[in-house]
């Protein structure tokens, strides 16, 4: 949604089908944000784009992941940097402060890429019924600042890893 790279699409796509041992199809509906933004705020509204993910004709055993390059929040938190409906299909992501650059540093691909798995995989997390974790470095613990995105690992710790596997949802043991 909006103008995200398609390189990050594409690797999104592969990386995701390894961590998760499902297949991941991009698909380009062509949702414009722009219906979702505030301009007090200046960012748009998560919550918004969710609801026309889920306005897709998509068969409904799939999830949804929206990924966008745009700033997203909700009304209670400055900034997000993804939400997704709990125990449900849809989840949104975005790029916008992932990026190096959003913090006055050098471009860094390779970090953006790590990030955009973690956020993406955290979020899809979500949509298979995990909630926030206190393990730092897990997956599924709560980020609100992009050091703590960089302190997580790309990996659910064995007590989310067990909820997801007790759900019937498998994901590859590491």
């Amino acid at each position: 949604m909006g103008n995200i790279d398609l390189a990050i699409l594409e690797w999104l796509s592969l990386t995701l089908k390894d961590d998760i041992d499902a297949s991941c199809l991009l698909h380009h509906p062509g949702i414009d944000p722009t219906e979702s933004y505030n301009p007090l705020r200046q960012q748009y509204n998560s919550t918004a784009i969710l609801a026309r993910l889920l306005r897709l004709d998509t068969p409904a055993q799939e999830k949804l992941l929206g990924v966008t390059d745009v700033d997203l929040f909700i009304p209670i938190l400055t900034f997000v940097y993804g939400e997704a409906q709990l125990d449900n299909r849809a989840a949104v992501v975005s790029i916008f402060r992932l990026r190096q650059e959003f913090y006055g540093l050098p471009a860094d691909d390779s970090l953006l890429y790590q990030r955009c798995e973690k956020e993406a995989l955290h979020e899809l997390g979500h949509t298979f019924g995990l909630v926030h974790c206190p393990q730092f470095d897990c997956l599924m613990h709560y980020s609100n600042s992009i050091e703590q995105i960089d302190l997580k690992t790309n990996l659910f710790c064995p007590v989310c890893h067990g909820r997801l596997t007790g759900s019937g949802f498998e994901v590859p043991a590491r």
